[in-house]
């Protein structure tokens, strides 16, 4: 039962209804009870929420990375969300993530054309050709290299690695990650970073602490020739 503090125009305590009053410093409010729902979600809704779930596991490790990666998407929405929602709409097979359709980054600057990735003695070594002043390509744009691990959810990256002109770039694998199946992007900004590349899905391989496999990837992967962004890439 509600009990009336101070006359009819004051506050009150208790619950009267669907209504529950409380006072907090002094100051008195009302507050509605939570209305309990029987409803069970159906298989589609079901469905989808599994697949959302899915690719925020993938993505949360990597949102620093997703900040420059798809920085040219931040006056539309997030970078997380320009992400999560290319992710969900290109790269999802039956429920569960094609990570050879991802795109790390995404965006008009100018990739790579030609690029590898070797595991070996715990780290990834990646080797590009330097293809600086073709179309906006620099010198100086930075490296984005990315090794993520689809067992532990965790990831390895730099969004500053080594100017384009290197041609090549190392990151060091965590010792527990032994055993675990790997997948290797590699994607550039510019270095201001205005503008990003599209990301190159360069290989999945598992980590051995020791000599492993290698895999390659060419500017054509992603979406879009030589990197250039669709008129709906999200789409």
């Amino acid at each position: 039962m509600g009990i009336i503090k101070q006359g009819i125009l004051g506050g009150f305590s208790g619950k009267v209804g669907n209504v529950i009053g409380s006072s907090w410093r002094g100051i008195s409010y009302m507050r509605s009870i939570a209305q309990s729902t029987t409803k069970t979600r159906s298989v589609a809704q079901a469905i989808q929420q599994e697949r959302f779930a899915r690719v925020v596991g993938f993505l949360q490790p990597i949102t620093a990375y997703l900040r420059i990666g798809y920085i040219g998407f931040k006056e539309r929405q997030s970078s997380f969300n320009a992400a999560m929602s290319y992710v969900i709409k290109q790269a999802m097979t039956d429920g569960e993530i094609d990570y050879s359709k991802v795109l790390v980054s995404h965006g008009n600057l100018m990739p790579v054309m030609e690029a590898a990735a070797t595991e070996s003695n715990g780290k990834v070594s990646f080797t590009w050709t330097d293809n600086s002043g073709q179309g906006d390509a620099l010198a100086t744009d930075w490296a984005m290299p990315l090794v993520y691990n689809t067992v532990k959810k965790e990831a390895v990256f730099s969004t500053h690695a080594i100017a384009r002109v290197a041609g090549k770039a190392e990151l060091n694998l965590p010792s527990r990650w032994t055993g675990d199946k790997l997948v290797v992007y590699l994607g550039f900004t510019s270095q201001d970073e205005l503008t990003s590349a599209n990301s190159l899905y360069l290989s999945g391989t598992t980590a051995t602490g020791g000599d492993s496999g290698s895999g390659s990837g060419s500017g054509d992967s992603g979406s879009g020739d030589s990197g250039v962004i669709d008129d709906n890439p999200l789409g």
